[in-house]
Protein backbone atom coordinates (compact mmCIF):
# COMPACT_ATOMS: atom_id res chain seq x y z
CA UNK A 1 0.00 0.00 0.00
CA UNK A 2 1.19 3.54 -1.06
CA UNK A 3 1.03 6.21 1.57
CA UNK A 4 1.00 9.54 0.40
CA UNK A 5 3.33 11.19 2.92
CA UNK A 6 2.70 14.85 1.55
CA UNK A 7 -1.09 14.54 1.52
CA UNK A 8 -0.50 12.92 5.37
CA UNK A 9 1.68 15.64 6.36
CA UNK A 10 -0.64 18.41 4.45
CA UNK A 11 -3.46 17.47 6.95
CA UNK A 12 -1.83 17.00 9.75
CA UNK A 13 -0.01 20.63 9.45
CA UNK A 14 -3.96 22.07 8.85
CA UNK A 15 -5.10 20.06 12.09
CA UNK A 16 -2.69 21.41 13.78
CA UNK A 17 -2.99 25.18 12.93
CA UNK A 18 -6.77 25.01 12.98
CA UNK A 19 -6.44 24.13 16.48
CA UNK A 20 -3.39 26.78 17.48
CA UNK A 21 -5.69 29.72 15.32
CA UNK A 22 -8.73 28.45 17.56
CA UNK A 23 -6.66 28.79 21.08
CA UNK A 24 -5.72 32.12 19.77
CA UNK A 25 -8.81 33.76 18.81
CA UNK A 26 -11.16 32.01 20.73
CA UNK A 27 -10.09 30.40 24.15
CA UNK A 28 -7.83 32.80 24.83
CA UNK A 29 -10.58 35.33 25.04
CA UNK A 30 -12.74 33.03 26.73
CA UNK A 31 -13.47 33.78 30.64
CA UNK A 32 -13.08 30.20 31.81
CA UNK A 33 -9.92 28.27 30.78
CA UNK A 34 -10.65 25.20 28.58
CA UNK A 35 -11.31 21.67 30.09
CA UNK A 36 -8.97 18.66 30.20
CA UNK A 37 -9.50 17.32 26.68
CA UNK A 38 -8.97 20.40 25.01
CA UNK A 39 -5.98 21.75 26.62
CA UNK A 40 -4.45 18.88 25.79
CA UNK A 41 -5.23 18.66 21.88
CA UNK A 42 -3.82 22.69 22.56
CA UNK A 43 -0.84 21.74 23.98
CA UNK A 44 -0.18 19.06 21.13
CA UNK A 45 -0.63 21.41 18.46
CA UNK A 46 1.57 23.99 19.73
CA UNK A 47 4.24 21.20 20.18
CA UNK A 48 4.11 20.30 16.72
CA UNK A 49 2.36 22.88 14.62
CA UNK A 50 5.84 24.47 13.94
CA UNK A 51 7.97 20.96 13.36
CA UNK A 52 5.12 20.08 11.10
CA UNK A 53 5.03 23.09 9.10
CA UNK A 54 8.94 22.99 8.73
CA UNK A 55 9.03 19.86 7.57
CA UNK A 56 6.27 20.73 4.97
CA UNK A 57 7.57 23.34 3.64
CA UNK A 58 11.11 22.03 2.89
CA UNK A 59 9.69 18.72 1.77
CA UNK A 60 7.79 20.64 -0.67
CA UNK A 61 9.56 23.52 -1.80
CA UNK A 62 13.78 22.84 -0.87
CA UNK A 63 14.68 19.33 -0.42
CA UNK A 64 13.03 15.88 -0.67
CA UNK A 65 14.53 12.45 0.75
CA UNK A 66 14.49 9.37 -1.50
CA UNK A 67 15.45 6.11 -1.89
CA UNK A 68 16.98 4.27 -4.64
CA UNK A 69 14.79 1.08 -5.06
CA UNK A 70 16.48 -0.77 -7.71
CA UNK A 71 19.60 -1.31 -9.69
CA UNK A 72 18.28 0.99 -13.08
CA UNK A 73 20.57 3.74 -12.75
CA UNK A 74 23.75 1.57 -11.70
CA UNK A 75 26.86 2.56 -11.88
CA UNK A 76 25.60 6.26 -11.28
CA UNK A 77 23.39 5.26 -8.32
CA UNK A 78 23.05 2.09 -6.63
CA UNK A 79 19.96 0.24 -4.82
CA UNK A 80 20.45 1.29 -1.32
CA UNK A 81 21.85 5.20 -2.05
CA UNK A 82 19.66 7.59 -0.06
CA UNK A 83 19.68 10.70 -2.00
CA UNK A 84 18.63 14.78 -1.58
CA UNK A 85 16.43 15.94 -4.49
CA UNK A 86 16.10 19.60 -5.21
CA UNK A 87 12.45 20.36 -5.42
CA UNK A 88 12.85 24.03 -6.53
CA UNK A 89 14.99 23.26 -9.79
CA UNK A 90 12.01 23.29 -12.06
CA UNK A 91 9.33 25.01 -10.42
CA UNK A 92 7.84 25.42 -6.83
CA UNK A 93 4.97 22.83 -6.75
CA UNK A 94 1.88 23.14 -4.25
CA UNK A 95 1.75 19.88 -1.97
CA UNK A 96 -0.62 17.25 -2.80
CA UNK A 97 -2.74 18.78 -6.22
CA UNK A 98 1.28 19.51 -7.74
CA UNK A 99 0.10 23.00 -9.29
CA UNK A 100 3.35 24.97 -10.39
CA UNK A 101 3.11 28.32 -8.79
CA UNK A 102 6.62 29.59 -9.78
CA UNK A 103 8.74 28.98 -12.86
CA UNK A 104 12.33 28.59 -11.58
CA UNK A 105 13.99 26.70 -14.83
CA UNK A 106 13.70 23.54 -17.16
CA UNK A 107 15.29 20.35 -17.67
CA UNK A 108 18.71 20.28 -19.49
CA UNK A 109 19.89 17.44 -21.00
CA UNK A 110 21.71 14.90 -18.65
CA UNK A 111 20.08 16.26 -15.65
CA UNK A 112 18.89 12.90 -13.58
CA UNK A 113 15.13 13.34 -12.32
CA UNK A 114 12.99 12.50 -10.04
CA UNK A 115 9.26 12.10 -11.81
CA UNK A 116 6.16 10.69 -11.11
CA UNK A 117 5.03 7.47 -13.22
CA UNK A 118 2.46 8.60 -15.86
CA UNK A 119 0.56 5.68 -15.75
CA UNK A 120 0.81 5.57 -11.74
CA UNK A 121 1.52 8.88 -10.09
CA UNK A 122 1.39 7.53 -7.28
CA UNK A 123 4.87 6.20 -7.99
CA UNK A 124 8.09 8.27 -8.01
CA UNK A 125 11.07 6.90 -11.02
CA UNK A 126 14.67 8.34 -11.49
CA UNK A 127 16.09 8.39 -14.67
CA UNK A 128 18.54 10.60 -16.45
CA UNK A 129 16.79 13.41 -19.13
CA UNK A 130 18.30 12.18 -22.24
CA UNK A 131 15.67 13.84 -24.54
CA UNK A 132 13.67 17.50 -24.64
CA UNK A 133 10.85 18.42 -26.28
CA UNK A 134 11.09 17.82 -30.11
CA UNK A 135 14.30 15.93 -30.18
CA UNK A 136 14.62 12.90 -32.32
CA UNK A 137 15.85 10.06 -29.96
CA UNK A 138 17.69 7.22 -31.33
CA UNK A 139 19.20 4.63 -29.66
CA UNK A 140 21.42 2.12 -31.77
CA UNK A 141 24.22 -0.49 -30.89
CA UNK A 142 24.18 0.73 -27.50
CA UNK A 143 24.80 4.51 -28.63
CA UNK A 144 22.37 7.17 -28.28
CA UNK A 145 21.79 9.63 -31.15
CA UNK A 146 19.88 12.98 -30.35
CA UNK A 147 18.68 14.22 -33.88
CA UNK A 148 21.06 12.37 -35.84
CA UNK A 149 24.05 13.05 -33.51
CA UNK A 150 25.88 10.47 -32.29
CA UNK A 151 26.48 11.61 -28.18
CA UNK A 152 30.02 11.40 -27.32
CA UNK A 153 30.95 7.61 -25.71
CA UNK A 154 34.14 6.47 -24.28
CA UNK A 155 35.94 3.17 -24.80
CA UNK A 156 33.95 0.50 -22.26
CA UNK A 157 36.28 -1.34 -19.87
CA UNK A 158 34.97 -4.54 -17.75
CA UNK A 159 33.23 -3.49 -14.54
CA UNK A 160 34.54 -4.97 -11.52
CA UNK A 161 31.17 -4.27 -9.67
CA UNK A 162 29.12 -5.10 -12.12
CA UNK A 163 30.57 -8.49 -13.74
CA UNK A 164 29.63 -9.31 -17.38
CA UNK A 165 28.93 -5.90 -18.00
CA UNK A 166 31.38 -2.87 -19.85
CA UNK A 167 31.04 0.51 -18.20
CA UNK A 168 31.17 3.36 -20.64
CA UNK A 169 31.45 7.35 -20.24
CA UNK A 170 28.68 9.01 -21.81
CA UNK A 171 28.69 12.86 -22.51
CA UNK A 172 24.99 14.56 -22.56
CA UNK A 173 25.61 18.39 -22.59
CA UNK A 174 27.43 19.29 -19.94
CA UNK A 175 27.11 16.12 -18.05
CA UNK A 176 29.60 13.59 -17.95
CA UNK A 177 28.73 10.08 -16.43
CA UNK A 178 29.17 6.43 -16.76
CA UNK A 179 26.45 3.95 -18.48
CA UNK A 180 26.38 0.52 -17.62
CA UNK A 181 25.99 -2.16 -20.54
CA UNK A 182 25.17 -5.33 -19.40
CA UNK A 183 25.05 -7.60 -23.13
CA UNK A 184 27.84 -5.85 -25.18
CA UNK A 185 28.51 -8.03 -27.74
CA UNK A 186 24.94 -8.38 -28.32
CA UNK A 187 23.18 -6.49 -31.21
CA UNK A 188 20.74 -4.34 -29.90
CA UNK A 189 17.68 -3.69 -32.37
CA UNK A 190 17.31 0.08 -33.34
CA UNK A 191 14.62 2.57 -31.59
CA UNK A 192 13.64 5.97 -32.31
CA UNK A 193 11.33 7.99 -30.64
CA UNK A 194 10.21 11.20 -30.84
CA UNK A 195 9.87 13.57 -28.09
CA UNK A 196 6.24 15.31 -28.28
CA UNK A 197 6.24 19.09 -27.12
CA UNK A 198 6.12 19.52 -23.53
CA UNK A 199 7.28 16.16 -22.02
CA UNK A 200 10.62 14.17 -21.76
CA UNK A 201 12.65 11.47 -22.01
CA UNK A 202 14.29 9.28 -19.64
CA UNK A 203 16.55 6.61 -19.93
CA UNK A 204 18.61 4.99 -16.77
CA UNK A 205 22.33 4.66 -17.18
CA UNK A 206 22.40 0.80 -16.95
CA UNK A 207 20.79 0.88 -20.61
CA UNK A 208 20.26 -3.19 -20.43
CA UNK A 209 17.85 -3.39 -17.49
CA UNK A 210 15.73 -0.05 -17.06
CA UNK A 211 11.98 0.77 -16.87
CA UNK A 212 12.40 4.14 -18.97
CA UNK A 213 10.99 6.46 -21.39
CA UNK A 214 11.46 3.45 -23.85
CA UNK A 215 8.67 1.15 -21.98
CA UNK A 216 6.99 4.02 -20.02
CA UNK A 217 7.01 6.45 -22.57
CA UNK A 218 7.60 10.16 -22.34
CA UNK A 219 7.30 12.20 -18.95
CA UNK A 220 5.45 15.30 -18.89
CA UNK A 221 6.61 18.05 -17.67
CA UNK A 222 3.76 18.31 -14.83
CA UNK A 223 5.18 15.10 -13.39
CA UNK A 224 8.74 16.22 -12.57
CA UNK A 225 9.42 15.85 -8.96
CA UNK A 226 12.74 17.94 -8.46
CA UNK A 227 16.59 17.19 -9.46
CA UNK A 228 18.71 14.20 -7.71
CA UNK A 229 21.82 16.24 -6.63
CA UNK A 230 23.54 14.29 -3.79
CA UNK A 231 23.62 10.98 -2.28
CA UNK A 232 23.60 11.40 1.76
CA UNK A 233 23.92 7.89 2.71
CA UNK A 234 23.94 4.18 1.48
CA UNK A 235 22.53 1.43 3.30
CA UNK A 236 21.32 -2.23 1.79
CA UNK A 237 19.54 -4.32 3.52
CA UNK A 238 21.57 -5.11 6.71
CA UNK A 239 25.04 -4.87 5.22
CA UNK A 240 27.48 -1.79 6.89
CA UNK A 241 26.79 1.76 5.01
CA UNK A 242 29.19 2.62 2.39
CA UNK A 243 30.75 5.59 3.94
CA UNK A 244 32.61 6.53 0.76
CA UNK A 245 29.13 7.27 -1.08
CA UNK A 246 28.21 9.58 1.43
CA UNK A 247 28.28 13.58 0.33
CA UNK A 248 28.56 11.88 -3.53
CA UNK A 249 27.89 14.46 -6.17
CA UNK A 250 25.32 12.66 -8.82
CA UNK A 251 26.78 13.57 -12.09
Amino acid sequence: MNINLALLLTVLTAISGVIVAYNTFVVQKRPNPPGAVEATAIEYAQSFFPVLLMVLVIRSFVFEPFRIPSGSMNPTLLQGDFIFVKKYTYGLRLPVVETKIIETGEPERGDVVVFRLPSDPSINYIKRVVGLPGDNIQYRDHQLLINGEPMPLGAGEASAEFPGSLQFTEVLGDREHEILVRNPGSSAIEQRYTVPEGSYFMMGDNRDNSQDSRYIGTVPESHLVGEAVRIWMHMDGLSWPRWERVGMKIQ
